[in-house]
């Protein structure tokens, strides 16, 4: 089954309008890619467009929506139309879809620029103790996987670690870069990475609030090792969280190395 690339222009002020009218607006706080996650299953089916990654400004009214799927525009098209919550074509219009198939192997040895929304985190298998905020993670919790790399490298507390972290080269960037190699397993290799954005974001899951984590845009380059491998994680996403707008491995011309300058 092939992969496609759907794109979608979005009315976010019809969008904001129809998340108040779900009741997507949790005391407060609003998660933009939830409400999306509840529309775009209200529209074409659980689970359909995933991953997904949204771009959008609050000074600009239209936002556009990327999306991995195994449908190409046109049976998106049928489902929407046939099925679709009429309030929901207020927000997007099934005739503006676009998509292109994605391929279906991609060469060994392939080097492949991206951009990578992530939240990064790790469940932790041991209740642990963080010294600054003289808390305890408990078992099973989603801890950010820079602040868990200092906690384990550094026990003593985050005063003497952060002079520590940076005599050694250790940052958010190094730490993402690594937990994102992890992900990506024999299906390709890091060349290089740059966290480009981060900012520390709310979730909102069902009828209440969810945690609060990390929110990481990271920009590279990787070489493809394992063709099939790196095309099944293309389709499947990153990390967790994946149906909420985070996983999408959107691909870029690579930048050129200094060696073939």
């Amino acid at each position: 089954m092939s992969t496609h690339l759907i794109h979608a222009p979005l009315d976010m002020r019809a969008f904001n309008r129809w998340a108040g009218e779900r009741g997507l607006v949790h005391r407060g706080v609003y998660d933009v890619d939830y409400a999306l996650h509840i529309m775009l299953s209200a529209m074409f089916g659980k689970g359909t467009l995933q991953p997904f990654r949204l771009f959008w400004s609050e000074r600009r009214r239209r936002g556009a929506l990327y999306a991995y799927t195994d449908s190409d525009r046109d049976a998106l098209a049928e489902i929407a139309v046939t099925a679709a919550p009429p309030d929901c074509l207020h927000v997007v219009n099934p005739g503006k879809l676009l998509s292109k198939p994605m391929p279906t192997r991609f060469a060994q040895g392939r080097r492949l620029g991206f951009d990578l929304r992530v939240r990064p985190i790790r469940r932790i298998r041991t209740n642990l103790r963080d010294t600054q905020q003289e808390t305890a993670y408990l078992r099973g919790r989603e801890v950010d996987a820079y602040r868990l790399e200092i906690v384990h490298r550094f026990p003593e507390g985050w005063t003497k670690a952060g002079q520590l972290a940076a005599q050694q080269g250790i940052n958010r960037e190094s730490v993402y870069t690594a937990w994102l190699a992890e992900r990506f397993g024999d299906a390709a290799g890091i060349e290089e990475c740059r966290l480009a954005a981060f900012s520390r974001t709310r979730a909102v899951r069902g009828s209440g609030r969810g945690p609060e984590g990390p929110d990481a845009t990271l920009h590279g380059a990787l070489t493809v090792h394992d063709p099939e491998s790196f095309a099944r994680k293309l389709r499947a996403g990153v990390g967790r969280h994946r149906a909420y707008g985070y996983g999408m491995l959107l691909l870029r011309p690579p930048n050129r190395r200094v060696s073939d300058q």
